[in-house]
């Protein structure tokens, strides 16, 4: 369909929670393929709505060839942890190392209202945790540990994107400090 611009740290559309989808209809089929043509574009591993300006509980994937998309997604987490490096569309050219689930079970819905559910490991968990992070107002740098999160602050507020404005909210209102809330 289209390729949106994609909202940056300090959007305050990034920190608000989304609403749920109620209408399978027109609208979320092309809301969906924006998030695709914008997530190919860019490139990135996946794209939530938020990213886009648009506080629905959507997002896209492409993970290892695999293009996809989840609606009203909820999460089942492995106990069992991966550390590796993530980065964010909303973030751009800059990573840390992050702590996240090695396994997740996601359910949700398909554009057209079907359930669907998504086994992920390594890189495909990441990617779907990293975008329900996004739906719940959460960026990843939210899940640094303290040390690197002062970092990776300091290195947002000097980025050349980062502009004359200032971010709504410099740290996350969700007290999570890692992994876990």
């Amino acid at each position: 369909m289209a390729v949106q611009p994609i909202r940056l740290f300090g959007d305050p559309i990034l920190r608000k929670p989304a609403v749920e989808v109620t209408d399978f209809d027109k609208e979320l089929r092309t809301l969906v393929a924006d998030l695709t043509d914008t997530m190919l574009a860019a490139p990135g591993a996946g794209l939530a709505a938020p990213q886009i300006g648009v506080g629905l509980r959507v997002f896209t994937y492409h993970v290892e060839g695999t293009v996809g998309h989840l609606v009203n997604p909820t999460l089942e987490l492995s106990q069992e942890t991966q550390d590796g490096l993530e980065g964010c569309l909303s973030i751009p050219d800059m990573t840390w190392e992050c702590l996240r689930a090695l396994s997740v079970v996601a359910h949700g819905f398909d554009m057209h209202g079907e359930p669907v559910t998504i086994h992920g490991s390594d890189y495909l968990a990441r990617a779907i945790q990293h975008e329900t992070d996004h739906l719940d107002g959460v960026l990843f740098v939210d899940r640094l540990d303290t040390e690197t999160r002062k970092a990776a602050m300091r290195a947002i507020r000097e980025a050349e994107w980062f502009g004359l404005d200032k971010p709504t909210v410099k740290v996350s209102p969700h007290p999570m400090n890692g992994f876990g809330i």
